[in-house]
């Protein structure tokens, strides 16, 4: 078989094909998600009949405090809401298999994590939760934690381009449109597709079944479609089966694959494009994108590179798709903030494993989050492009508007508390004995497990390294309290800055101004980027995923 640099020619053409669907779905859709979040109702008496039923004056401006409060109201409603179902499931309706309520941690945990956006999982699915809490709770969770992420970039692009005013939109209406115009009718259409592939519907219970051998199994059922479609188009991640999208009724065939990588990406393609529609410069946005892929790639590259150059046991790969295919979807959703897996991210090579790992710790700002992906990458846009005015002596202007220490301030915040939190979590974990006993393995595989959960949470990305056992009261805790500082500690941090940019007036662009779409802006964002996340994490990936490379190459695995 052909290949260049070692990858096989099949796997090249595989991403090709997927960057070019990918970029053509997403950026098909940025206009239907502009029009949603931009222009008047698409169903206003449907919309209506909603803000009337919940008390809600939809004509009502919000500032960023005001739009703030009620973005944390309505988490807080969820989280409790999701939390009293988890405890409660027992006594709740569609449980045909009579499964108990968690743990209380578990629960606590659970909760958060699908209420943030993160979805980590410390439990098995299939043997953990009942139908009810299934899509009552959790599938719940991913439309509206998704439609949070949308709206909160909407009221940015807002305030980025008016001047001299405070009135950021209404969040209600913002959720109420990216849930109903947008996540709503494109989770119908792909669980559609996912059931035609053979995913599984239903609320049946599950089926014994006789085995060759003659022995009983039980094979677990469920509305596992309706939930696939949200948990990949909203970047959630979240398995309906403990093993996620390796088992064979998430992930039934290669066209279910592929179709569940693009909907990963579809949503946080768009949400950049969008951006740059509502703030009125497109090439602004598409710049962005292409700062996104010029990373996104060469960890793609590099990583395919890695698996065939240090072919390890198979264990872990998913061999009904391919190496290649495995290694493609570790990196799409670390980069996308989603955090499903179709293999098991331990298992590949320790250079392939550290860079899903350096996905997650630039912030998930490589495509990322739906909506939140794109607000987080316009953190660094911020330092990137005040660092460029410090270099020619000017006072930063982004997008016609002043940069000043309000906004560096909050930008360099939002950027640092996600990546304290993973630093003092795995330096906290290393010294606790309990901590450590719930590594599968020893040695820098077994930092990499711990930094890789810590990574995970606290970039609300969800995906583990599968051999961490964090179902344990210190693990539900700190996770739990780790994902709520890397969903706040960089949302409202956004806020903010969308609330001192909203009020300042917009200056046309002069000859001192530095562009803010072409490539040199491109450079210089990619390199603030690699340089700020090498700074801060290059000590830990050295004693972790880069010593066990180098070990590797020796003949010494973990």
């Amino acid at each position: 078989m052909a290949n260049l640099f070692g990858i096989p020619s099949t796997d090249l053409g595989h991403l090709l094909v997927f960057l070019v669907v990918t970029l053509a779905v997403g950026l098909s859709l940025s206009r239907w998600l502009t029009r949603s979040l931009d222009g008047p109702a698409l169903l206003p008496r449907v919309e209506s009949a909603l803000y009337r039923f919940v008390g809600v004056n939809p004509l009502a401006q919000m500032n960023w405090r005001q739009y703030l409060g009620a973005l944390v109201t309505m988490h807080l409603v969820g989280l409790i809401f999701t939390f009293a179902i988890l405890m409660l499931q027992g006594h709740l309706p569609y449980n045909p298999q009579k499964l108990p309520g968690l743990e209380w941690s578990l629960a606590l945990n659970t909760a958060i994590s699908f209420v943030t956006n993160t979805n980590w999982q410390a439990y098995s699915g299939e043997a953990s939760l009942s139908y009810f809490s299934q899509f009552a709770a959790l599938t719940v969770q991913n439309f509206l934690s998704a439609a949070v992420g949308i709206a909160v970039l909407a009221t940015l692009a807002r305030a980025l381009r008016q001047s001299a005013a405070d009135q950021l939109g209404n969040f209600w209406v913002d959720l109420t449109r990216a849930t109903l115009y947008v996540l709503v009718p494109l989770s119908c259409v792909w669980a559609l597709l996912l059931v035609g592939q053979g995913v599984v519907q239903t609320l049946a219970p599950y089926l014994s079944a006789t085995t060759l051998e003659g022995g009983t199994q039980l094979i677990p059922l469920g509305p596992a479609a309706s939930q696939i479609a949200i948990k990949q188009l909203g970047t959630n991640g979240g398995g309906f089966f403990g093993v996620n999208s390796a088992h064979p009724f998430e992930n039934p065939t290669g066209l279910a694959n592929f179709l569940e990588m693009i909907a990963i990406l579809a949503i946080p393609v768009a949400c950049v494009d969008m951006f740059g529609r509502m703030i009125g410069n497109l090439r602004h946005g598409r710049a962005l994108l292409i700062a996104m892929a010029t990373i996104f790639v060469p960890l793609v590259l590099i990583s395919l590179w890695s698996e065939f150059h240090y072919p390890l046991a198979l264990e872990g790969k998913e061999l009904r798709f391919g190496i290649g295919s495995s290694v493609l979807w570790s990196q799409v959703t670390t980069a996308a903030s989603n955090g499903s897996v179709n293999a098991m991210h331990g298992s590949l090579s320790p250079l392939a494993g550290g860079l899903a790992l350096v996905n997650m710790l630039l912030g998930e700002i490589i495509f990322g989050g739906v909506g939140s992906g794109t607000y987080g990458m316009v953190l660094y846009v911020i330092l990137a492009i005040f660092l460029a005015g410090l270099m020619v002596g000017r006072t930063p202007e982004y997008l016609g508007k002043k940069i000043q220490a309000t906004e560096v301030k909050w930008a360099a915040l939002g950027i640092i508390l996600p990546s304290a939190v993973v630093l003092l979590g795995t330096a906290l974990s290393v010294l606790t004995e309990s901590a450590l006993a719930s590594r599968a393995n020893v040695g820098p595989h077994g930092l990499s497990e711990i930094l890789y959960a810590w990574a995970s949470a606290a970039n609300n990305n969800g995906s583990a390294f599968a051999g961490l056992s964090a179902n344990t009261s210190f693990y539900n805790l700190g996770l739990g309290l780790a994902m709520l500082v890397g969903r706040f500690g960089v949302l409202v941090p956004v806020l903010v800055i969308a609330g001192s940019m909203a009020q300042k007036k917009s200056a046309p662009p002069s000859v001192g101004t530095f562009p803010s779409e072409g490539g040199l802006f491109i450079t210089l964002l990619v390199g603030t980027i690699l340089i700020v996340g090498a700074l801060t994490f290059f000590p830990v990936l050295s004693l972790g995923p880069v010593v066990e490379h180098l070990l590797m190459g020796t003949g010494k695995a973990f």
